[in-house]
């Protein structure tokens, strides 16, 4: 079905816009479908679950709700979550071996029981507040009519860039049938790790997934997604309303089928001007963030954009419920600026990992200081680094799990004292 035009409008924007878990053993394998009895492998026609009356994340919160939700709802908690962007990659030695084995990163991130076995790898070592599913914000263009390829070299590959309206026509509404393993491996980590940690899903926000379908891949300096700003505005609009919309969609499909809370990733968001940002990218995570809120209300948004220093109350507008914040914002900046009537996450400078562990010791507690005893999920300000040591990792985690707030006798941290 070709897509319809439907291009948004703001206004201001000028011309420009018009445990250890054995899961594999699980009884939830075959509850689920997935295995029969005494089979050792995974089916290839997954038996359908109506995830809605499995996971009623969209209905109603709870007592018994993870601690990083309830910090992303800004509730009391004793300590600030942990999690990691990237906690699941190259870093850690187990990831590396069953690369090897499957050296197609598509299969690795397609293929149900891989991206259980992978996305659990850093709980099963770490313990982490927050398991993230392996997956990548490129996933679900097929399922919208946008193929692609991953190649060693050049990454990701759009074999058909959308640069006008005939390219236009090859989109058409998602097709949730055609992400049944992302379905299927948010039930199965749900059911694995259960309320002791939360399970996130992600997205790509829509002006960053359109820079990899615009330019054809990645890019350094966005020249023709920025030249369609002008050249094209329409199809830009176009293109970018489409998004909104299938975007929307896979994550109501996330979160009824298991996931706590969902980060949307602006990636490149950071490589517009503020004013262009307001233009080209605002707009569409609003729409997306307006959906949600009211079809899953009780589900914590996130937004992370890279390079965000220039846009944090801008950000803030969109409606989410946490910011999450880079490496080169200075948290108490960031508090400051954003307020306490926001979450807010990070934001810990991956090349920390690579120092002496006193110097990350001391840099987390900064962190955690900076951002106030409410509503802060502790994190990197970007992903896990390739080369990071495990022990950095492991330590990173002990340490979020020392805080104590319910012992601190005076709460008035820097952030509380930024609301008068």
């Amino acid at each position: 079905m070709a897509m319809v035009f439907s291009p948004l409008t703001t206004s201001g924007c000028s011309r420009y816009c018009n445990l250890g878990l054995s899961w594999k053993s699980s009884s939830l394998f075959v509850e689920l479908g997935f295995l029969s009895n005494g089979s050792k492998g995974v089916s290839a026609k997954p038996a359908k679950l109506n995830a809605s009356k499995v996971f009623r994340a969209c209905a109603s919160s709870s007592s018994s709700d993870p601690l990083l939700v309830k910090a992303a709802r800004r509730e009391r908690v004793s300590r600030p979550p942990a999690w990691m962007m990237r906690q699941a990659g190259r870093y850690m030695a187990v990831y590396r071996k069953l690369a090897e084995k499957h050296p197609s990163f598509r299969e690795r991130s397609e293929t149900t029981d891989l991206i259980v076995e992978i996305s659990l790898q850093p709980w099963e070592a770490f313990h982490p507040d927050g398991v993230i599913i392996f997956s990548d914000i490129l996933t679900p263009l097929p399922a919208f009519g946008v193929q692609f390829d991953i190649e060693d070299v050049r990454g990701p590959v759009i074999q058909s860039p959308i640069r006008s309206e005939e390219g236009l026509k090859s989109l058409h509404s998602i097709d949730l049938e055609k992400l049944q393993f992302v379905g299927d491996s948010l039930r199965i980590l749900r059911k694995e790790v259960g309320e002791q940690a939360a399970i996130l899903g992600f997205v790509g926000a829509p002006w960053t997934i359109a820079t990899y379908i615009v330019e054809g891949g990645t890019t350094r300096t966005y020249t023709k997604i920025k030249d369609m700003c002008h050249t094209a505005p329409h199809v830009l609009r176009a293109l970018l309303s489409h998004l909104s919309k299938a975007i929307a969609e896979y994550i109501v499909y996330q979160v009824e089928s298991g996931a706590h809370c969902i980060q949307i990733f602006d990636s490149w968001g950071g490589q517009l001007p503020p004013h262009m940002w307001d233009c080209w990218s605002k707009p569409y995570i609003d729409e997306i963030v307006g959906i949600i809120k009211r079809k899953c209300p009780q589900t914590p948004l996130v937004l992370y954009i890279n390079g965000n220093g220039g846009l944090l109350e801008r950000m803030k507008t969109t409606g989410v419920d946490v910011i999450g914040l880079d490496w080169t914002v200075d948290m108490a900046d960031g508090r400051r600026r954003l307020g306490t009537d926001i979450g807010i996450q990070g934001n810990v400078d991956p090349a920390t990992l690579f120092c002496p562990l006193s110097a990350l010791t001391d840099e987390i507690k900064r962190v955690v200081k900076s951002a106030g005893t409410s509503g802060h999920i502790l994190n990197l300000g970007h992903g896990v680094l390739v080369g990071t040591p495990e022990e950095a990792v492991a330590h990173f985690f002990d340490v979020a799990k020392s805080f104590d707030f319910d012992k601190v006798e005076d709460h008035v941290s820097e952030a509380d004292k930024v609301v008068a």
